[in-house]
């Protein structure tokens, strides 16, 4: 278990946020690919990947797929509200600004990330697991975000 977070933790240091989901990542061998586009806001949605590493020790399959997946899902939605809170808002500050002092803010944005959605799930060779997650820039106005160049 703790090589795992070793691992996890090292993904997380070298993987840069967010990307878009119209390329895959884990090649046809189940390797991952060397070069990834990084694309982490469009006009309408915000994306971000996570990578999550199987646990060796286990013997089941299924069992690895899974928590890999989890933990993949836990660092794409990290990795999203990184990208989040670079979002430059009207008045001159970020969100991360905006939620130091909005606690009901911060809420409602860690609540958004948890409904991300899911839009592409790969495996590789090993059963680790590669996630993007999408959540639509509309959930950041509903919230009241005034996000700069947008209507």
């Amino acid at each position: 278990m703790k090589k795992l977070l070793v691992v996890l933790c090292t993904v997380i240091l070298l993987y840069g946020c967010a990307s878009s989901p119209e390329k895959g990542t884990v090649s046809k061998d189940g390797e991952i690919d060397r070069e990834w586009v990084e694309q982490g806001i469009t006009n309408n949605f915000i994306f971000a990947r996570g990578m999550g590493a199987a646990d060796q020790k286990l013997e089941n399959k299924t069992q690895k797929m899974a928590t890999s997946r989890n933990s993949a899902i836990v660092n794409a939605q990290y990795n999203m509200l990184s990208v989040i809170k670079g979002v430059n808002l009207e008045g001159g500050i970020t969100v991360e600004k905006a939620i130091e002092t909005d606690s009901v803010l911060a809420t409602s944005i860690n609540a958004a990330i948890k409904g991300a959605q899911v839009v592409r799930s790969e495996w590789t060779a090993d059963d680790g697991c590669v996630i993007i997650l999408r959540l639509s820039k509309k959930a950041l106005k509903e919230m009241g975000l005034k996000v700069v160049g947008e209507k």
